[in-house]
This record gives C-alpha cells, sequence and structure tokens, in this order.
C-alpha cells in the first residue's frame, strides 16, 4: 500500500524537465550526425524530389473511344469469296473502354427449328430409345432431347433433340485463324483526360499532331511513341505474345495508358505513355477452357416465310482500354506538413544516442549522473528551515 503511495506522490507531485548534457566523445558525436544526414537525406531525396512531397495530388478522371481500321478477304468452301470489312468483325459496334475484333469462328449456317440428332459425346451416344430421356436438356445440350435415338451418320447413333437444326459442331476450330489477316488492322484511341481538382484536360491528341500526321502514322515506342494509332499485330508482340496463337483461340488484352503529371511545369510535359499486357494470361500447366469465344446468331426469312439463321461462335481479341495516372501541383499545405513531420524525426538521432550512452557504453552510470539531477522543492525546503 505504501509502494503504492509513493508512485501516486511521484506521478502527482514531481515534475522532470529536460537537461542537456555536452558529452565530448568521437563515437556518439559521430553517431549523432549520421543519423542526423539519413533522416535529411530521406526528407529531402525521398519525400521532397522522388514523392514530390511539396505537392497537391489528384487522380485522372478519364473517357475513352475505339475506332477499328481494316479490310480483308477470305475464299472458302462453305462461304465461298468474301470481304470483311469493321462492320463484320467488330461486335458490338460500340462499348465501354474496350472493342472486340473477331479473328476466328465456327459458323453453323442454315439452322431451322426441327428434330435432329445430337453431336455425339460420352452422354449423346445410344443404342436404342432407352437410352435417351426424353425432355432432360442438360448445360452442354444444343437442344431438348426427344427420347429417340436416331442415325447421326452410317455408323454412329445419338439421341434425338428438338433444337435448331442442324446443330452446331465446334469440336474443330479453324487452325491457322479464319481472319488471320487482322493482326494487320489498326485501333485508332481517343482519350481525353480530367484533373477536376486542377481543372486541368488534355487528351492523346496532342496539339502538334496534325491530320495528314495521323493518316500515316503507327505507334511504335522508339518512332512515334505519342501516335494514337495501333496495329493489332505490334499490340500482341509488345506483350510478348504471339498475334496468330491468341487469334486461334481468342484472348483479353490491355492498352495501359499512363498520365503522370508535374503541373508545375508546362502543360507540354504532361504526356501519355503507352504499354501493352495480355490480361487473360495463360497458365501452360492448368490450360483448361483458354481463350475467349461467344456466340451470336443473324437471322433471316425464305420466301415462304420460315425462319432461319446463321449461327456464329466468334472468337477474337477483346482490348481493354486501361487509363491511370495523377497530377500534382505545388501547394503551401503539404509542403508545411512535410517540414514538420523531417524536423520531428531529427529527433530519432537525440533518441537513438540516449538510449547507447545511458545503457550500451561502459560509462553509462557515469552519464546517467549527469544527465540526471534531482532537485527537492526549495519551498518545501525553506518552510522545514523556518520551524526548526
Amino acid at each position: 500500500m505504501a509502494g503504492c503511495c509513493a508512485v501516486l506522490g511521484a506521478f502527482l507531485f514531481e515534475y522532470d524537465t529536460p537537461r542537456i548534457v555536452l558529452i565530448r566523445s568521437r563515437k556518439v558525436g559521430l553517431m549523432n550526425r549520421t543519423v542526423q544526414l539519413l533522416i535529411l537525406a530521406y526528407v529531402i531525396g525521398w519525400v521532397f524530389v522522388w514523392e514530390k512531397g511539396y505537392q497537391e495530388t489528384d487522380s485522372v478522371v478519364s473517357s475513352v473511344t475505339v475506332k477499328a481500321k481494316g479490310v480483308t478477304m477470305t475464299n472458302t468452301s462453305k462461304l465461298g469469296f468474301r470481304i470483311w470489312d469493321v462492320a463484320d468483325y467488330v461486335i458490338p459496334a460500340q462499348e465501354e473502354n474496350s472493342v472486340f475484333i473477331m479473328t476466328n469462328m465456327v459458323i453453323t449456317m442454315n439452322q431451322t427449328q426441327g428434330f435432329c440428332p445430337e453431336i455425339p459425346g460420352k452422354t449423346t451416344m445410344c443404342e436404342t430409345d432407352a437410352n435417351c430421356t426424353a425432355g432432360s436438356a442438360g448445360t452442354h445440350s444444343s437442344g431438348v432431347a426427344t427420347g429417340r435415338c436416331v442415325s447421326f451418320n452410317g455408323t454412329l447413333k445419338t439421341c434425338e433433340v428438338a433444337a435448331w437444326c442442324p446443330v452446331e459442331d465446334d469440336t474443330e476450330v479453324p487452325k491457322p485463324a479464319f481472319l488471320k489477316a487482322a493482326e494487320n488492322f489498326t485501333l485508332l484511341v481517343k482519350n481525353n483526360i480530367w484533373y477536376p481538382k486542377f481543372n486541368f484536360s488534355k487528351r492523346n491528341i496532342l496539339p502538334n499532331i496534325t491530320t495528314a500526321y495521323l493518316k500515316t502514322c503507327i505507334y511504335d515506342a522508339k518512332t512515334d511513341p505519342f501516335c494514337p494509332i495501333f496495329r493489332l499485330g505490334k499490340i500482341v508482340e509488345n506483350a510478348g505474345h504471339s498475334f496468330q496463337d491468341i487469334a486461334t483461340e481468342g484472348g483479353i488484352m490491355g492498352i495501359q495508358i499512363k498520365w503522370n503529371c508535374n503541373l508545375d511545369r508546362a502543360a507540354s510535359f504532361c504526356l501519355p505513355r503507352y504499354s501493352f499486357r495480355r490480361l487473360d494470361t495463360r497458365d501452360t500447366a492448368h490450360n483448361v477452357s483458354p481463350g475467349y469465344n461467344f456466340r451470336f446468331a443473324k437471322y433471316y426469312s425464305d420466301p415462304n416465310g420460315a425462319e432461319h439463321r446463321t449461327l456464329i461462335k466468334a472468337y477474337g481479341i477483346r482490348f481493354d482500354i486501361i487509363v491511370f495516372g495523377k497530377a500534382g501541383k505545388f501547394d503551401i499545405i503539404p509542403t508545411m506538413i512535410n517540414i514538420g513531420s523531417g524536423l520531428a524525426l531529427l529527433g530519432v538521432a537525440t533518441v537513438l544516442c540516449d538510449v547507447i550512452v545511458l545503457y550500451c557504453m561502459k560509462k553509462r552510470y557515469y552519464y546517467r549522473e549527469k544527465k540526471y539531477k534531482y532537485v527537492e522543492d526549495y519551498e518545501q525546503g525553506l518552510g522545514n528551515q523556518m520551524d526548526q
């Protein structure tokens, strides 16, 4: 109990104030200056020079439009001679911050609703009607089973389905890609950015770019780093992939536009930086369901009014435009905050040296006597003398 009262009395009725002790020690002095220099290097080099701690920052607000161009032709037994332009291979015509270019496809022509044999598989092959369940429709089925086992060809029988007939057979994907010439198609990317905090806006078609230049330039990291027109094959190659491989099975590519702007400098120094990467990177050790594809159909009616459709399983490359960055401009508030933080950090040198001097050095007890001095209350001492 007495110990607790003594601690409480010391807490309430004692006051400590720093005492300056000059220690003439080369070791301690050198350590103190070294720590101070490291802190100054951090504050000046990292906080102010590298991180620009004297600036207020803002994140980019962006809008993107993409326009594809390119024409090619094919000549196959199924489709014959055919010209392919933007309206044929860009699906859909407009997307938000992305564009899909069809490069390969499995096409099933002249489908009508009716009854036909299913594609042979583990669950569709049969010998008799007993092997087929009427009304069943699995997730991978082309239609609803009728319960009948019918001939698929001269040697195989499969369960009959009510479906769009003939059903699609996508077991063989064209190789090389059906539209392999798509590597020479181009994308014009228009990007407008805005930093609302500074009311600063700009676009990636820079003021020095003329109409004549825009009609002839193709992006190249060395010769034309600010041209906003990109060749598809070059985008894929810059990401470290083969265009023909990704065109065959489909994939997703990212066109990254980085805007890091120092608004303490002229606006002409605020420039876009382009980079490319594949967003659906394949794992060669786990190559299940690779690529990117989807289905769509084109419907029409014959002269008798019967409905038909052409089903297309489209493989292709989706290009996602990813815009990011930040802008900075001088502001007194972050400057003063970081200066104050730097000055506070200088106190670390004193704390570190105190710990070493008072607890680690051989003469630590001697230094403690010089560092700490206990003083009795003058008024209390004078009162005791008068009582005597």
